[in-house]
């Protein structure tokens, strides 16, 4: 598949997101672009964030990770899985209680404005990142294999893409994302379908055999039990996992504003566990594929594709479906996959920054009627401006594999609000409201002190996605500090 047939390709895609964004975004009123009018079918939600979930870093990244670290995520997953039953059954009735657009809202009523801009503040660090991060990962794989075929630099890449998710979200917001999620899920999903049954099909398997094959024995291992020092021990994954779910979705403007849409608080919490078991499913299957990937590679011989002089397992998957002879069904269905599972996650990402902004830290709803409009729109073309700078310092400083990366990020910036939701929820006390931002500063300076400890210093401990809920329990013990004594809430 040349590099024309590939930018063809996507632009057919975009026509079509465009076409969804015309009919979605006629509106073009701040109520759709915030919670697409409180409408949204909760089955269209729970299918579309499947698609935004994963992300192109699920797409390419988990394969790409099975050589090191086996079917070891998947204990993550599992814990995915309890994180989004406390989702559903704790946090979605105090979101849909208050009628909040932005969820940093309960923060400022339960504690005071400074508790609600610091909570706002971490959310925002969190999203660029994470958005950074998958946005990333596509560019990545589109310079490899597109631009750097025309001598475009990876800047102009970047740049591209970003526009490109910007002109289909400037008008409906949240509303046309609803829609493309549940488009872009679908192409995703069965790109990895085909995928699977292409490459074994090369390998003169059908799927009954690939799963008795001795080869996919050698990378299927699940769980790590008999070492609670390695960073993967299922206690240190699976309850990392469980809490990056409650920050990275149940804390995230980003994630739970796609549910705030639903009429009401039952259909929310039906989206909220029907999506999270078909999660897991794909999950595993996306393991499956990684490790048919290392398998097909080995067997023909096709070395690691490099960046930058440096192997980069994340683009192996890339490089097989795209150069590897498996015809052009699986091209095209692999570049269609790409593409909706990247910009799945980072077009609602990019709305919800926008929100997020508008709402947390411009007060948009205190502002005039006539001037809120534009005052959207200006901050949407910021947040892409944004991205666009993060995204490209990416380049010359990420060392990782890119979920491991993603990850750990989370552990620094969502331990602040993991803290402070679990402080308010659980407890009835009152804080004094200057102190939070000093109380979250400090826990993440901890946490980046203690992750930068060498395993040989703790006796061969290496420290994992466990800083996570320390981070939170740190914020904690610090609000309790800073508590304010004799005072509760009522």
């Amino acid at each position: 598949m040349t590099a024309t047939h590939i930018l063809f390709l996507i632009g057919g895609y975009f026509l079509l997101l465009l076409t969804i964004s015309y009919f979605t975004g006629k509106n073009d009123s701040n109520a759709d672009f915030f919670k697409a009018g409180k409408q949204s079918p909760w089955f269209l939600v729970a299918f579309g964030m499947v698609g935004a979930s994963l992300s192109g870093v699920t797409f390419i990244s988990v394969p790409g990770w099975v050589e090191s670290s086996q079917f070891s995520y998947m204990q993550v997953v599992f814990g995915y899985l309890v994180g989004y039953f406390v989702i559903a059954y704790v946090l979605m009735p105090i979101y849909y209680s208050l009628n909040v657009t932005s969820i940093y809202q309960y923060l400022e009523r339960r504690f005071g404005i400074v508790s609600y801009k610091t909570g706002a503040f971490f959310f925002f660090i969190s999203r660029v990142l994470g958005a950074s991060f998958r946005l990333f990962l596509v560019a990545m794989v589109l310079q490899q294999f597109v631009f750097d075929a025309w001598n475009v630099p990876f800047e102009v890449t970047v740049i591209l893409s970003i526009l490109l998710i910007w002109i289909y979200t400037f008008r409906g917001g949240i509303k046309t994302i609803v829609w493309t999620d549940t488009l872009q899920t679908l192409f995703m999903l069965t790109s990895l379908g085909l995928s699977i049954y292409f490459i074994n099909q090369k390998l003169g398997w059908n799927f009954t055999e690939f799963l008795a094959s001795d080869e996919l024995k050698e990378y299927s291992k699940v769980f790590v039990i008999d070492d609670f020092f390695a960073k993967n021990n299922f206690i240190k994954s699976f309850f990392g996992g469980m809490f990056i779910t409650i920050c990275m979705t149940g804390l995230d403007q980003d994630m739970m504003q796609k549910n705030l849409t639903c009429r009401s608080l039952k259909d929310a919490q039906k989206n909220m566990v029907s999506f999270s078991l078909v999660l897991i499913a794909v999950n595993f299957i996306f393991l499956l594929l990684g490790a048919l990937l290392f398998i097909y590679a080995d067997r023909f011989n096709i070395a690691t594709p490099l960046m930058d002089g440096t192997p980069k397992a994340d683009l192996l998957f890339p490089e097989i479906a795209l150069n590897s002879g498996l015809g052009m069904v699986v091209a095209v269905t692999f570049m269609l996959g790409l593409v909706a599972a990247a910009y799945s996650s980072a077009d609602s990402a990019l709305t919800s920054l926008t929100t997020s902004f508008c709402v947390d830290f411009l007060g948009i709803e205190k502002k005039e009627v006539a001037n809120q409009k534009i005052l959207r729109k200006k901050t949407h073309i910021g947040m892409s401006v944004l991205l666009i700078l993060v995204i490209i310092a990416f380049r010359y400083i990420l060392d990782r594999n890119v979920i491991d990366g993603l990850l750990t990020v989370a552990t620094f910036t969502y331990g602040p609000l993991l803290g402070l939701f679990a402080f308010g929820i659980f407890t009835k006390y009152q804080i004094k409201d200057t102190y939070v931002w000093v109380v979250a500063l400090t826990s993440v300076l901890i946490m980046m002190g203690m992750a930068n400890i060498p395993p040989e210093s703790l006796g061969g401990y290496e420290v994992g996605y466990e800083l996570l809920p320390i981070n939170g329990l740190l914020t904690f013990i610090g609000l309790l500090l800073i508590r304010k004594k004799g005072v509760v809430s009522t």
